[in-house]
């Protein structure tokens, strides 16, 4: 099933964050399928608390941060998407390298939307699980 409504390249994905918190944070949108999109980020001292562990809050930006893109490419041209209520289960330590983000939809709605995001080290082990839920706005 297809559910884009806005045909973004990722590079016009990777442009519109370039001046803001995705493009400190070392956020980068990698891949897209009919009904998902994937962003990378490091695992550096951007990304890291203290204990040299990805920051739980960090990973919570990088599942807003693509679940959030995949919302606005879901919804008319007239149309952008805010964020309203955000959970994440933080399963596995990262210490470095990277990690792969990925949002499907759970549910595309007229008013809202709810993004399942999966977070994998670069080993594949889901170390974040997050849900999100977006509130459609016209411009």
């Amino acid at each position: 099933m297809k559910i884009w409504k806005k045909h973004y390249t990722l590079q016009q994905m990777n442009e519109l964050g370039k001046s803001c918190a995705v493009a400190h944070l070392g956020i980068n949108f990698s891949q897209q399928g009919d009904d998902w999109l994937e962003a990378t980020m490091p695992v550096d001292h951007r990304t890291t608390q203290p204990m040299g562990l990805l920051h739980g809050g960090i990973s919570t930006a990088l599942a807003e941060t693509v679940a959030s893109m995949a919302g606005f490419c879901c919804v008319a041209e007239n149309q952008f998407v805010v964020g309203s209520e955000i959970n994440a289960s933080h399963l596995r330590p990262v210490k470095a390298g990277s990690v792969t983000a990925r949002a499907y939809p759970i549910r595309l709605g007229k008013t809202t939307q709810v993004w399942q995001i999966d977070i994998k080290d670069q080993q594949d082990k889901l170390c974040c699980c997050s849900r999100l839920t977006l509130l459609i706005m016209n411009q």
